[in-house]
């Protein structure tokens, strides 16, 4: 199947975060200088979801109030596949893995690897806290929810990258206070800010951002039906 390239596609992004009672860190990697979306930028891990990523068992699915949030304005059932994509593309990028022990025949070819290690994938780690839609006239557009994972959700060592693609390079935990050195794009900027002021709540928020571009305009919008102040 041809992708339309040019078309807005659904994306999920993940943000894992440790030692958030002491030295808040975060999980990043730089995009290579080739790459057509975001060259060079260090950035989250995360993708475009794929059409099976909606046939993918969950152990455990993603918090009720997070589904709620991503129901708003979106086609129902994609908090699902969003979830599925966000724990693909955390292990395919990173090596790390959202998931809970459990016996998984016959998964799909790009979760084999994951299958093998003894784990079904597990959403329950994970928390909806942004969502924004790439502006008009880039070479990729993505409508992508950003996902917060504390890094004790993972079921594997959060140091060990071994496992991960060549798609992001110099992966690394960097500090919330020292991100702002980094080349990032502008949106992850943005959502830095609300990461950084979630780094001591671990419950999911009630309202989430929801930075919309269209041909249009673009706005500031929350989830939960108010406007941003």
């Amino acid at each position: 199947m041809t992708i339309d390239k040019t078309a807005i596609r659904d994306a999920a992004t993940v943000i894992v975060m440790r030692d958030r009672d002491t030295t808040p860190r975060i999980l990043m990697g730089q995009r290579g200088a080739k790459a057509a979306f975001m060259p060079n930028k260090f950035v989250f891990p995360g993708g475009a979801v794929d059409a099976a990523d909606a046939a993918v068992p969950l152990a455990r699915p993603l918090p009720e109030l997070c589904r709620l949030r991503i129901d708003e304005d979106s086609p129902a059932g994609l908090a699902h596949p969003l979830a599925a994509a966000a724990i693909r593309e955390l292990w395919e990028e990173t090596g790390l893995r959202l998931g809970t022990p459990g016996d998984w025949r016959d998964p799909p070819a790009d979760w084999q690897g994951f299958a093998d290690s003894g784990l079904l994938p597990d959403a329950s780690g994970l928390q909806f806290v942004f969502r924004a839609i790439t502006p008009p006239g880039r070479p990729r557009r993505f409508d992508a929810r950003f996902f917060l994972a504390d890094a004790a959700a993972l079921a594997s060592d959060p140091d060990d990258f071994s496992a991960a693609c060549d798609e992001l390079s110099h992966l690394q935990w960097i500090p919330l206070e020292k991100v702002r050195h980094f080349d990032m794009p502008f949106i992850t900027e943005v959502v830095l800010a609300e990461v950084a002021a979630r780094a001591r709540d671990a419950s999911p928020p009630a309202s989430v951002p929801f930075f919309r571009n269209d041909d249009e305009a673009s706005l500031f919008l929350q989830l939960h039906g108010r406007p941003m102040p």
